[in-house]
C-alpha cells in the first residue's frame, strides 16, 4: 500500500504549495490526481517519488518512508526522456543490470512486443515518433516490475488518437503485475478511462477537495451513459474546487453521494 500522511510543502519564499495531503492507495489500485493549474499535482507526485522533500509529513510504500528515489517506485514524465546515446533496447534494459543478460533480453523483447514495437530494439530514440518514444518510456518504467508507478501527464503532448491508444497500452501492461498507479492528468476523460478513483485537488494551497470512486468495468466504454456520468461527477467536483472558497478543514475529503451531488 502507498500511504501519504499529512504532506505539506512550503517553499523558501513562503509559498505553500500543498497543505496536509493524506491519502491511502491500495496495492494494484489506479488513482488519478486532477485539478486546476497550481494545485500542486506534480509537486505531490515528486514528493511521493522521493525526488523532492516535503516540509512536513511523509509518503511511505508498504510502511517504508520514501525520502529518496526508491527502486520499487517507477516514474514516467511528460516527455519520454530516453537516453539518446542508447538504443531502444538499451534504454528499456537500463534498470535491469542485476539480471542475467538472457533475462534482460527476454523482458525487453516481450515489452516491445506488447506495445507494438517488436523489432525496434536496435533503433535510436531519434528515429521514434512521439507516441513510440512514450511507449518505450512506459515499458522502461514497468519492465523492472515496480510496486508503484507514478505518471506525470504522460500523454498530454500527444494527439487524441495516439493518447487513447497509449492509455489502452498502459492498462494492458498494468494487467500483468498490477502495480499501484498514481496518474497526474488535466484530462477528465483520461482519469475516468484509467482510474479506480479520481482525487480532485483544490489550489492555493493544494489540498484534497473530493475523492470520487470510478466503479466501471474494464475495458471501459467511453460512449456509455455510465462513463458520461462519471465524467460529469469529476467535472462538477473540479468546478467546485475552483469556485468554492478555501475551507479551513484542510485536506478534507468529499465523496459524491448517490445521485452525484457533493
Amino acid at each position: 500500500m502507498l500511504t501519504i500522511d499529512a504532506l505539506c510543502k512550503i517553499y523558501p519564499n513562503g509559498t505553500q504549495a500543498l497543505e496536509k495531503i493524506s491519502l491511502d492507495v491500495d496495492a494494484g489500485e489506479i488513482v488519478a490526481l486532477v485539478g486546476g493549474s497550481g494545485c500542486g499535482k506534480t509537486t505531490l507526485l515528486r514528493m511521493i517519488s522521493g525526488l523532492e522533500a516535503p516540509t512536513r509529513g511523509h509518503a511511505a510504500l508498504d510502511g517504508e518512508v520514501i525520502d529518496a528515489p526508491h527502486p520499487a517506485v517507477g516514474i514516467v514524465f511528460q516527455e519520454a526522456r530516453l537516453l539518446p546515446w542508447l538504443t531502444v533496447a538499451q534504454n528499456i534494459a537500463f534498470g535491469l543490470d542485476h539480471l542475467p543478460k538472457d533475462e534482460q533480453d527476454r523482458r525487453v523483447d516481450e515489452a516491445l512486443l506488447r506495445v507494438g514495437l517488436a523489432g525496434y530494439g536496435k533503433r535510436w530514440p531519434r528515429e521514434l515518433s512521439g507516441g513510440q518514444a512514450q511507449r518505450v518510456s512506459i515499458v522502461r518504467a514497468l519492465v523492472t516490475q515496480p510496486k508503484a508507478l507514478l505518471l506525470d501527464e504522460p500523454f498530454s503532448a500527444l494527439d487524441a488518437l495516439t493518447r487513447e491508444s497509449l492509455q489502452d497500452h498502459l492498462l494492458a501492461l498494468w494487467e500483468t503485475h498490477r502495480p499501484t498507479l498514481v496518474l497526474v492528468t488535466h484530462d477528465v476523460e483520461e482519469a475516468v478511462a484509467l482510474a479506480d478513483r479520481a482525487i480532485v485537488l483544490q489550489p492555493k494551497p493544494g489540498r484534497i477537495f473530493a475523492d470520487i470512486p470510478i466503479d466501471l468495468p474494464r475495458p471501459r466504454d467511453r460512449l456509455s451513459p455510465e462513463f458520461a456520468e462519471a465524467k460529469r461527477l469529476v467535472l462538477k467536483a473540479l468546478d467546485g474546487s475552483i469556485n468554492q472558497p478555501h475551507s479551513h478543514q484542510a485536506g478534507r475529503v468529499q465523496s459524491p453521494a448517490a445521485g452525484g451531488s457533493f
